[in-house]
């Protein structure tokens, strides 16, 4: 096996707790029912953490922590106090990079947006803003508990609160949604000048409400119509897109989620968190935690391991790169996989013929064209059966 260089490290926290479920929402979260057990939950986080630091010791031993990402749920649930327990905690086990960025999910009702300030204190640098809609029926409809007075109220503490950056998670192609209606959302949303803004279309995952009572969708011809028009918004305000559904001002891109895009490592403690971890001999293993809070406070936390063969790693790596619009370092791919450059060069070929990729000596770089047909530009890397 050939011996690898190890990417950046960061770690993903999860909280799975909320107010009540949304109907489209897939994520690991957990309809509140009385009081959180935050110090304890916060104690078996700690544990957690400390148990894979010593798994994984050959392999995080001098690498500080590039990030941290605190998402849910809803971690803004978790008192400031309890948040400044956690990151002190952490920070006791493994050094922090100079900038490092820690970013924390928020819901934008009044009293979680009044917690910024403490939230600041404890560390975050950088909120993530679930808003998805400045219209309150659009907001009824996705069982979300704000309303865009408060949205907007929220956004307005963000910015005087301390904080780095901020983000906002704004949603398309809603129930019933005109594209007047989502670019009149997005016009809204650019007027309050996030540093960042994360703008998804609404996709019907298995397993939530939306799947058992599918509500009614734009066509496809008004996607595309409000994906070019916002594009055009959003590019026109000083935005630029850096990944699928990411846009940001110059040098505000979540570096979080950067990470992950450029198959770098992260650590990841919590209830049905996912980790990614690299060894310099070669091998890189993907894991999970236990889902369910139950288990998890019983000190069940190692879920699921799996080694990543040579043969899935192309996918894997690809997967994760050509979700960022910037150029792919040939370097990276030979470094972080242990693969040579020719264990593709069939594929690559193939995609720069459709035009789905641009080459130059040292990168490789996804095109308009490849972003349209992503999913079958990525199926050429699958192994074969």
């Amino acid at each position: 096996m050939t011996t690898l260089v190890l990417p950046p490290l960061s770690l993903y926290v999860h909280i799975p707790w909320c107010v009540q479920k949304c109907p489209y929402c897939d994520f690991n979260s957990h309809a509140q029912k009385g009081a959180i057990p935050e110090i304890d939950y916060i104690r078996h986080l700690v544990t957690d953490l400390q148990a894979d630091l010593l798994r994984f010791k050959d392999s995080v031993q001098n690498r500080p922590l590039h990030s941290i990402f605190i998402g849910g749920g809803t971690p803004s649930l978790f008192s400031a106090e309890s948040i400044t327990c956690l990151l002190t905690e952490i920070k006791k086990l493994i050094d922090f990079s100079p900038h490092i960025e820690i970013t924390m999910e928020a819901n934008p009702g009044t009293v979680e947006a009044e917690r910024f300030q403490g939230y600041v204190k404890a560390g975050v640098t950088r909120i993530s803003m679930g808003i998805q809609s400045f219209n309150d029926e659009k907001l009824k409809a996705l069982g979300r508990i704000h309303n865009a007075r408060e949205a907007k109220s929220a956004v307005e503490i963000a910015k005087i609160s301390g904080l780095k950056s901020f983000n906002l998670d704004l949603m398309h192609g809603l129930p019933n949604q005109t594209p007047e209606q989502a670019l009149d959302d997005l016009r809204q949303a650019i007027a309050l000048n996030p540093p960042h803004l994360s703008w998804y279309q609404l996709t019907i995952e298995p397993n939530t409400m939306f799947a058992y009572r599918p509500p009614v969708l734009p066509d496809d011809d008004e996607l595309w119509d409000i994906f070019e028009r916002g594009h055009r918004l959003l590019t026109e305000a000083g935005y630029r897109q850096y990944e699928t559904s990411a846009y940001a001002k110059p040098d505000f891109q979540c570096q979080h989620n950067l990470n992950y895009w450029r198959f770098g490592d992260y650590l990841a403690v919590g209830c049905g968190a996912h980790g990614k971890m690299s060894f310099v001999n070669g091998d890189i293993i993907r894991y999970s935690k236990t889902k369910h809070p139950k288990g998890y406070l019983r000190g069940e936390y190692l879920y699921e391991e799996r080694l990543i063969n040579e043969a899935d790693r192309p996918f894997e790596f690809f997967m994760n790169r050509f979700r960022l619009l910037e150029p792919v370092p040939k370097t990276e791919f030979v470094q972080f996989t242990g693969l040579p450059e020719s264990a593709v060069k069939k594929q690559i070929d193939w995609a720069l013929e459709k035009n789905y990729i641009i080459e130059t000596e040292s990168t490789w770089q996804i095109t308009e064209r490849g972003k349209l047909f992503l999913n079958e530009l990525l199926e050429v890397f699958l192994p074969d059966d």
